[in-house]
């Protein structure tokens, strides 16, 4: 009997089905080790398990994924699912419906624990956090110096803010001896006071790897440092014990530079704004003040004016009167003299003569002194006191001797 030949897409379903249909296969636990781990955009979750000498492929749909578990590379676990073609690619691979840590339930049994323990000590609380200087001038790290923490600190502090100073504590960030390394790395610091803010820092890893970060030795050494402390373990999904007793948590060595110093440019921007509102500022105060003294002179120049005219108008008051008073005596003086010159002319006037019984005798308007300015028939005219006498020369009669 000749045995038809099956497309690709049949032999596939078929291998599907008799997967399917094992009672191993469809329901099988194994253990491994996190690798090539990724959280799709969909929320699906693709990895690797693998052990020394093998590696399974395998799948995390979203509905069974736990965030809390915070699975990364490295992570050991035990993974409940089935085996099962994907037809496309006539790949196999482990659905995984539900997850248990392996090696490391006791450590995050103790570590929620601590973490009840210290909170309720208070350790976590907000009144106890230092506030980070905005513009510090040297920042202690506490790392590895073989490790990209350090490099990827020190680039994003040179590129923010190069004039601050970077002072390395190297210690080993995993081990039995990273947490006694890490507490003499706070002690050095606030021993020597030679820093503004200190960063606590390592790269991502599995829960048992983070371990040292998790120590209440290491949780005590950061609540009572008298320096700010950023702790920047792991990656952002990464919690530990020191994220929540330091004063700031960065999601990753990267961040934490970046909160712990300022932005140069941003700084020279600012600058620049204050500097052009003080401008703006004195230029205006320069004008209302300028305005405000030439309102001021102007107020002073008429109070002047006003005293300068009342003074002049009491002077001329004063000089008037002067004057006045010279005149007025001046007259006096002058219609005195006229009078003792006016009682001199009377006496010595004719009429007064005429006054006294005398009288004037005129021929053709000139006074007669003698009978010898007469001749017989001349017409004369006498001046009396009391009027005039025209009168013909009748007789002429001489003085006798």
């Amino acid at each position: 009997m000749k045995i038809r030949a099956m497309s690709i897409s049949e032999a596939n379903s078929y291998i599907k089905r008799i997967l399917s249909n094992d009672p191993i296969l469809y329901n099988l636990k194994v253990k491994g080790e996190i690798s090539n781990f990724k959280v799709h955009s969909s929320g699906n979750v693709y990895l690797s398990l693998k052990d020394e000498n093998s590696k399974l492929n395998s799948v995390i749909f979203k509905n069974k994924y736990d965030k809390k578990l915070s699975l990364d590379n490295g992570s050991k676990i035990i993974a409940n699912g089935y085996i099962s073609v994907y037809e496309r690619d006539g790949s196999y691979q482990l659905y995984i419906d539900s997850i248990e840590l392996d090696g490391i339930g006791n450590l995050y049994i103790e570590f929620n624990k601590l973490k009840e323990k210290l909170n309720e000590e208070g350790l976590f609380e907000y009144k106890y956090k230092k506030q980070i200087p905005k513009i510090p001038k040297t920042i202690g790290v506490i790392t590895s110096q073989t490790g990209a923490v350090i490099k990827d600190i020190i680039n994003v502090i040179k590129r923010r803010y190069p004039k601050v100073e970077i002072k390395l504590y190297s210690v080993t960030v995993q081990g039995h001896n990273s947490k006694f390394e890490i507490c003499e790395g706070i002690k050095f610091f606030n021993e020597r006071c030679n820093v503004d803010t200190i960063i606590l820092g390592r790269g991502g890893g599995s829960l048992e790897e983070l371990w040292s970060f998790n120590e209440e030795i290491v949780a005590r050494a950061i609540f009572e440092s008298n320096i700010p402390i950023i702790s920047a373990v792991g990656h952002e999904t990464d919690f530990t014990i020191c994220d929540f007793v330091a004063d700031m948590r960065a999601p990753t060595p990267s961040a934490a530079a970046e909160l712990a110093t300022p932005s140069l440019q941003e700084i020279n921007y600012k600058l620049e704004n204050i500097l052009n509102r003080m401008n703006k500022s004195l230029i205006n105060i320069s004008k209302v003040n300028e305005y405000k003294l030439k309102h001021t002179f102007e107020n002073i120049h008429k109070q002047l004016e006003a005293y300068i005219i009342r003074d002049k108008i009491i002077q001329l008051d004063k000089i008037y009167d002067k004057i006045n008073f010279e005149v007025e005596n001046n007259i006096s003086l002058k219609k005195e003299k006229l009078s003792k010159l006016g009682a001199i002319l009377h006496n010595l006037s004719p009429l007064a003569t005429i006054d006294r019984g005398y009288s004037i005798v005129q021929k053709n308007k000139e006074v007669i002194n003698s009978i010898s300015d007469i001749e017989f028939k001349d017409c004369l005219d006498i001046t009396l006191k009391d009027g005039n006498i025209e009168c013909i020369v009748e007789k002429i009669k001489n003085k006798e001797v």
